[in-house]
C-alpha cells in the first residue's frame, strides 16, 4: 500500500484550481467554451496526462534496464465519454533500434504502468465532509 496526497484549492477566478503535491503546484482549469479560463488543462486533460506520463516513463525505465535501443517515446490519448461508458485510446509511438519482439514487449509494459492498473482496476472513492 501507498499513499499518496495532493491538495485542491479553488481560486476566485472562475473555475481556476490550484493543484498543490509535494514541491509542485499547476493550474487546472475548463475552456472558455466551458465557462472557465483556459489557464491550464482541465480535469480530464489531466488524467490523460497522467497515463500518458506514466506510460513513458514505465517504458522508458523497462527499456533501460533491460539495455534496449529506445530513442523515444510518444504517447498520444484520445478520451471519449459516451452516455453508459468512457474509452481512453493511447497510441504508443517508438522510435529507436528495436526488434519486433522488444516493440510488443513494450507495448505489455505499457499496459502495466501503475496509472493504468489504477485505471483497469476497481476503484473506490470516499467523499467525506472536512
Amino acid at each position: 500500500m501507498s499513499d499518496i496526497e495532493v491538495t485542491v484549492l479553488s481560486t476566485p477566478e472562475n473555475y481556476k484550481t490550484i493543484l498543490r503535491s509535494k514541491n509542485h503546484e499547476v493550474i487546472a482549469d475548463e475552456s472558455k467554451e466551458d465557462g472557465g479560463g483556459d489557464l491550464g488543462p482541465s480535469p480530464h486533460e489531466y488524467l490523460l496526462l497522467s497515463l500518458g506520463a506514466c506510460t513513458d516513463i514505465t517504458i522508458r525505465m523497462y527499456a533501460q534496464r533491460k539495455k534496449m535501443d529506445l530513442k523515444e517515446v510518444i504517447v498520444e490519448l484520445n478520451l471519449t465519454k459516451w452516455t453508459d461508458h468512457t474509452e481512453i485510446e493511447r497510441t504508443v509511438i517508438l522510435t529507436g533500434n528495436l526488434s519486433e519482439q522488444e516493440r510488443e514487449r513494450l507495448l505489455q509494459v505499457a499496459n502495466a504502468c501503475p496509472v493504468h492498473k489504477t485505471l483497469t482496476h476497481p476503484i473506490q472513492i470516499e467523499t467525506k465532509l472536512g
